[in-house]
């Protein structure tokens, strides 16, 4: 049994498609919080822009 888990810890196979998912997910997370950020600071310039107007 001790040695079947070893070889299941020392296992590398699996590890790239975690891996590109979670790099995947860090991306949307990014992504969206850069958009959001910026669609709350473009909404902000137009209602700058059309109050002078």
């Amino acid at each position: 049994m001790r040695a079947f888990l070893a070889n299941l810890l020392a296992d590398d196979s699996g590890v790239t498609a975690v891996e590109y998912g979670l790099i995947a997910a860090l991306i949307a997370v990014a992504a969206v919080t850069i958009l959001t950020s910026v669609g709350t600071n473009l909404t902000s310039v137009f209602s700058k822009v059309a109050s002078k107007l």
